[in-house]
């Protein structure tokens, strides 16, 4: 004789999801309660100072130079020439002297020699991060 097992309408309707919110609450807990050791802080040591150090004035901030089709030079929407463009660089170096980046922004109908003036201005400022924009696309 073969005893029939009813199965519980409970275990059918057992719902996972305060479980998963009380898994993610504990693993939220333990980040926020942990202690994250840098060993290298532990140790206690003085600094040196250095006389060129210099501290970060702003924030560091892209700067964004556009070529037009005729070789015209802009520099924040407005239109600026070489010796111009140096003295502002040279202030943003100052400002930023580690991490001041420009983007070179270049009509396709330019000639050359204005970008790679731009470039050049770039590296006697002391600008190291600078690159010239493209657009994705097929070539025509």
């Amino acid at each position: 004789m073969a005893v029939k097992i009813k199965k519980s309408s409970a275990a059918g309707t057992l719902s996972l999801t305060p479980l998963i919110d009380v898994v993610f609450l504990l693993l939220i807990f333990f980040l926020v309660t942990s202690e994250f050791e840098d060993e290298e802080r532990r140790l206690d040591i003085v600094l040196p100072t250095a006389t060129s150090a210099t501290p970060m004035i702003s924030r560091p901030r892209e700067i964004i130079i556009d070529v037009d089709s005729s070789g015209q030079v802009f520099m924040r929407g407005e239109p600026t020439d070489l010796v111009n463009l140096e003295q502002l660089l040279i202030k943003a170096v100052a400002d930023n002297p580690a991490d001041q980046s420009v983007v070179i922004r270049a009509d396709r109908e330019a000639s050359f020699q204005p970008v790679v003036s731009v470039m050049d201005v770039c590296n006697s400022t002391g600008v190291a991060d600078y690159s010239v924009t493209t657009r994705e696309g097929p070539a025509e």
